[in-house]
């Protein structure tokens, strides 16, 4: 039984199309199942016979369903009947028997010592004797504290009393207006309805899965990529194509191939300084992916988190800004520029799919904290917004430069690093055969902590890579923390070299 709500911001022939595709993936439809010819279930429905008719055709095309001459319209041989759920095990049960946690992750070991160790750093890197690159967000040095503190104040005395109430779930006026405002400097021109608040880009990614994407749909995305993103999309069963990435970012080619043999539902790409490896596209390519976006009528998420730290280069226009179609979702944060605990974010796209991030919002968590967007909004307005973002600019482009001239100094010549134009964080891939897994163990013991490069993929997984983060770090800790680095990958390139003439010499040895 269908249930179609007329009042909903959703078009009818999609409520028809998603919950016949929900009923397929349940098993309330098997395969080989007649349905209903569209004259019928249109009168049952009380809709036209086209909305059914579209519904159906859309199906069809995703594979869900197809048509037999004379005889019907029937769910697809090729979609996998769903599987009965496991019987839930009480949850005591589940405490005791690290059911819960195997469950959630199943593909990691519980016992992975690499794992463990991450977990430990995470609390080291509070140590001031540790020297951590695993950070690739705000230095807390440069929090703006007293400011902040200030704005809170104005603005709890200027409206306390509805800041503490139930907002509105598009987002406060005012950090709107702002926000607006800010987009229009970077091309980008939004209507008050092409713009929706959100609890950072996190939950952005969360709601785009939510409205755009079911079980089974196809999303490709750069691999490798932000944790928090294969997270978002595997937590609702959507399967994740990997498109590798070259030295100027994603790989058009392989995409275009994707694109050409797979049914992809949304594109993910990171277009400025990507998290973790630091490639930008290039204008061209910029161009050339809004193009092939265009002729799949693909849907594309821009993350532009990292956008506003371009250390050097010249700007580029964001996807957004060169978007003719209406394709591109772009999302941004205030995250990365100083404000990582508000979780403070936005959303910008045509109003039709901002209508339905906004009913998913809802049935979320209702609207983004007031005081911290009216916090926030006071402190553009004062101009601290944009006093803050030069003052990170300067002090990430000399810590950046700091690191890349302390690689030079120390890392043997067999490594190589990219050279990124912005963000927060260099990419580093060791000599094939070398796990940054096991250097990170001896990096522990030396209280130099950084991120292995496994964490960042879900295909192909290159252990030999790792991450750098330099944002939190300051020139003296950069130049002792790749010193030493440095000095242990010597010794483990080293320790390889003389291997094969140690066995020589033991096998002439034995001969003799």
């Amino acid at each position: 039984m269908l249930q179609l709500d007329p009042a909903s911001q959703v078009p009818l022939y999609q409520q028809v199309c998603d919950q016949i595709r929900q009923l397929i993936t349940t098993g309330g439809l098997t395969v080989g199942e007649r349905l209903p010819p569209t004259r019928e279930l249109a009168a049952r429905l009380g809709v036209h016979r086209t909305t059914v008719a579209n519904a159906y055709a859309e199906l069809t095309a995703d594979g869900w369903i197809e048509g037999q001459v004379g005889r019907g319209t029937f769910v697809s041989k090729g979609v996998e009947p769903a599987k009965p759920a496991p019987s839930p095990a009480p949850f005591s049960a589940s405490l005791e028997n690290g059911y819960l946690w195997q469950m959630l992750f199943a593909d990691t070991p519980v016992d992975d010592p690499l794992d463990s160790l991450l977990a430990d750093c995470c609390n080291a890197a509070s140590n001031g004797k540790v020297i951590a690159f695993t950070s690739a967000s705000t230095a807390n040095a440069l929090f703006p504290v007293e400011d902040f503190r200030r704005c809170c104040s104005e603005v709890l005395r200027r409206d306390g009393g509805a800041l503490l109430g139930l907002g509105n779930s598009d987002g406060y006026p005012p950090l709107k207006e702002f926000v607006r405002q800010e987009l229009s400097r970077e091309g980008i021109r939004a209507g008050d309805r092409e713009l929706l608040i959100t609890n950072g880009c996190q939950q952005a990614l969360d709601l785009v899965r939510k409205v755009f994407l079911r079980p089974g749909d196809v999303v490709a995305m750069e691999n490798p990529v932000y944790p928090g993103a294969i997270q978002s999309f595997n937590s609702g069963g959507v399967t994740c194509l990997g498109v590798p990435l070259t030295e100027q970012g994603l790989n058009l080619d392989v995409l275009e191939s994707i694109l050409a043999q797979q049914r992809v539902r949304l594109l993910l790409v990171t277009p400025n300084f990507h998290n973790p490896t630091g490639t930008t596209l290039s204008l061209d390519a910029r161009k050339r992916l809004l193009e092939l976006a265009a002729r799949h009528h693909l849907p594309v998420v821009e993350d532009n988190i990292y956008g506003a730290l371009r250390l050097r280069g010249r700007e580029l226009p964001s996807l957004k800004a060169l978007d003719t179609s209406e394709l591109v979702i772009h999302l941004n944060s205030f995250s990365k520029v100083g404000f990582p605990g508000l979780r403070v974010g936005w959303v910008v796209a045509n109003q039709q799919v901002i209508d339905r991030l906004r009913l998913a919002k809802q049935a979320t968590d209702l609207h983004t904290d007031q005081l911290a967007q009216a916090a926030l909004a006071e402190f553009g307005r004062r101009g601290l917004f944009a006093r803050l973002l030069k003052r990170s600019r300067k002090v990430y482009r000399s810590r950046l430069a700091h690191m890349e001239a302390a690689l030079e100094r120390h890392f043997p010549a067999e490594v190589s690093w990219a050279h990124p134009e912005g963000g927060m964080a260099v990419w580093v891939t060791l000599p094939a055969g070398l796990d940054a897994g096991a250097l990170l163990f001896k990096a522990r013991e030396r209280n130099v902590l950084f991120t292995p490069g496994r964490f960042f993929y879900f295909q192909a997984v290159q252990p030999n890579t790792l991450r750098l983060g330099f944002a939190d770090t300051n020139e003296k800790q950069i130049d002792r923390g790749i010193e030493i680095l440095g000095a242990l990958l010597k010794r483990e390139l080293g320790q390889r070299r003389r291997a094969p003439a140690e066995r020589a010499e033991t096998a002439r040895v034995a001969l003799v």
